[in-house]
C-alpha cells in the first residue's frame, strides 16, 4: 500500500512539473509576442548609443502588430493590429529588411511619410531645413584597452525636440552628401547613428522601410558585456559585464 502511494506521489510530482514548464513556456510565449522581445547588438551601427554586446527588450506593442511580431512571421494578416500608434522622428526600432525580412536591423527614425530627407556636407535635412547640430565632447572606445582615436560627435536635435548624439568618424564620407528622398506613404526612413558606419536607407540595400515590417521600438537595456565578450560566460561577467550600462533606457 505504502509503495503504491509512493508511486503515485512520484507520478504526481512528475506530471506537476510538466504542467509547470508548459505553463511557463506559454507564457514566456505571450510575453515574446505581444510585450516584449529580447534583441542584441551585433554591429556599430548604433554607436554609441547603443554598443556591440548590449541586450535589449524591444516593445512589441509600441506600434501595434503585424505578422512579423508573430514567432516565425507567419504571413496570416497585413497591415497592422491596431496600428494607431505610428513611429515619430527619433523612436530608435528594430525592423525586418525590407530585402531579406529574415534579418533585423537597428536603427532611428528619422523620416516619416511625405518628408524629404537629404544629407548635405554631413548635415541631415528634412524638408529644406537642416537639423540643428551642436558640437559635442569627443567619444573615445578604450574599452578593449586600446584608448583609440577621439572620434567627433554631434548633438542632433529633429524638429520634433527629441535630441541624441551622432558619431562622425569621417569627414566627407561616402554618404555625407546624398540625393534628395522622398519618403513614401506607409514608409519611413531609418539612419543609424555612426553616421560614417551604417548601413541604412541612404542605400539600396536596406531603403525605406515599409510600417509593416517594424517589430518593436528599443526600450531598456537589460544586460551588456564588452565586445568579444559572450554572455552565457557567467564565471566572467566580473569582468566582461558593462555595469554602467544594465537597465538604461535607450532615447
Amino acid at each position: 500500500m505504502s509503495v503504491t502511494s509512493g508511486t503515485k506521489r512520484k507520478e504526481g510530482g512528475v506530471g506537476e512539473t510538466i504542467r509547470v514548464i508548459i505553463h511557463a513556456l506559454i507564457i514566456a510565449l505571450v510575453i515574446r509576442t505581444f510585450l516584449f522581445q529580447p534583441f542584441n547588438i551585433p554591429s556599430g551601427s548604433m554607436k554609441a548609443t547603443l554598443m556591440i554586446g548590449d541586450y535589449l527588450f524591444v516593445s512589441k506593442y509600441s506600434y501595434g502588430y503585424s505578422h512579423y511580431s508573430l514567432p516565425l512571421s507567419p504571413p496570416l494578416f497585413s497591415g497592422r493590429i491596431p496600428g494607431s500608434l505610428l513611429p515619430q522622428r527619433g523612436d530608435v526600432v528594430v525592423f525586418r529588411l525590407p530585402r531579406d525580412p529574415s534579418i533585423d536591423y537597428i536603427k532611428r527614425v528619422i523620416g516619416l511619410p511625405g518628408d524629404k530627407i537629404q544629407v548635405i556636407d554631413g548635415v541631415v535635412h528634412i524638408n529644406g531645413v537642416a537639423v540643428k547640430r551642436e558640437p559635442a565632447p569627443a567619444f573615445v572606445d578604450n574599452e578593449e584597452g586600446v584608448r583609440e582615436t577621439p572620434v567627433k560627435r554631434w548633438k542632433e536635435t529633429l524638429p520634433n525636440g527629441k535630441s541624441f548624439y551622432t558619431l562622425d568618424l569621417v569627414d566627407h564620407g561616402f554618404a555625407d552628401n546624398t540625393q534628395v528622398y522622398t519618403v513614401p506613404a506607409g514608409h519611413y526612413f531609418m539612419m543609424g547613428d555612426n553616421r560614417d558606419n551604417s548601413t541604412d536607407s541612404r542605400f539600396p540595400q536596406v531603403g525605406y522601410v515599409p510600417f509593416e515590417n517594424i517589430v518593436g521600438k528599443a526600450q531598456i537595456i537589460f544586460f551588456s558585456v564588452y565586445e568579444g565578450e559572450r554572455a552565457w560566460e557567467f564565471w566572467r561577467w566580473p569582468f566582461s559585464v558593462r555595469w554602467n550600462r544594465l537597465f538604461t533606457i535607450r532615447r
